[in-house]
């Protein structure tokens, strides 16, 4: 469904999903005027649409403007895919936290970005700024370039073409210093992370392989460089990804998850 006259290329439901993400990357509330600003859409339609989400739950009204609802958190946590896959992780993760007692991280390839979907994380851990339905940059995570490592060309490409932003003075920013950083996981099994998204803060991951040799999800271990053993680290993480990817390959839903994420990858670019 379009409405004529304002933002007639964005359809309710596209209107819809931008106040919702809006919403969604800020911690604490968002007013009606700064929201209109942000969307690009009239305030009169941003008040209606938003009272509407509000009875349906999947908003809040605070005292200053709006935040996410109950409702949202509620869906979220129904995706099937997503929750199989943070169940079958859970043990694995926690035998990791134990070795390491770091924050142990499971994340996917979205787009470009990594999404969270599980973390654990105890009274020591370093209190990184990820939480679980968050996002980052691809590019300049462990996770995410476990995942791009294995990935087919048309999701490495679709990464490039977005491009490598400067984040710490470490991070990558060079496409074919970037090829090679990928060429070296491939040839290690594992990827590193050394402060090139978060300033003094490391991290190594692992993929998680269908029989294809595709990346699923990856998991991680993430904490402050100075304490960090990265080799001994890497051994562990590597060990545990072989042994659930026993596990998540044994469901084929779960198997056929990268070449719904290859084939995307391919229709964007050909856009």
């Amino acid at each position: 469904m379009r409405v004529n006259g304002e933002d007639e290329d964005r359809s309710v439901i596209g209107r819809v999903i931008t106040i919702l993400d809006e919403v969604a990357a800020e911690p604490g509330e968002v007013g009606l005027s700064e929201l209109a600003r942000r969307t690009g859409l009239k305030k009169a339609t941003v008040h209606r649409l938003a009272t509407e989400l509000v009875e349906r739950r999947l908003l809040d009204r605070g005292a200053y403007g709006y935040r996410l609802g109950f409702r949202t958190f509620e869906l979220g946590h129904r995706v099937q895919v997503s929750r199989l896959l943070r169940n079958m992780a859970l043990p694995y993760m926690e035998d990791l936290y134990e070795i390491s007692h770091e924050i142990v991280q499971l994340a996917v390839l979205d787009g470009t970005d990594i999404v969270y979907l599980e973390k654990l994380t105890g009274h020591r851990s370093y209190r990184a700024p990820s939480g679980v339905g968050e996002r980052f940059p691809a590019y300049c995570s462990g996770l995410g370039k476990a995942i791009l490592a294995y990935s087919c060309n048309a999701v490495v490409e679709r990464v490039l073409a977005v491009g490598l932003s400067q984040r710490t003075p470490r991070t990558i920013t060079d496409p074919e210093l970037f090829r090679k950083e990928l060429q070296r996981v491939r040839d290690g099994g594992v990827a590193y992370d050394r402060e090139e998204g978060i300033p003094e803060v490391s991290c190594v991951a692992a993929p998680i392989l269908n029989p294809e040799g595709l990346p699923i999800i990856a998991l991680s271990i993430t904490g402050p460089s100075y304490r960090m053993g990265l080799p001994r680290l890497a051994t562990a993480v590597h060990a545990t990804s072989l042994a659930l990817a026993r596990v998540v390959n044994t469901h084929a839903t779960l198997q056929a998850l990268p070449r719904r994420h290859q084939q995307l990858a391919e229709d964007l670019l050909k856009s």
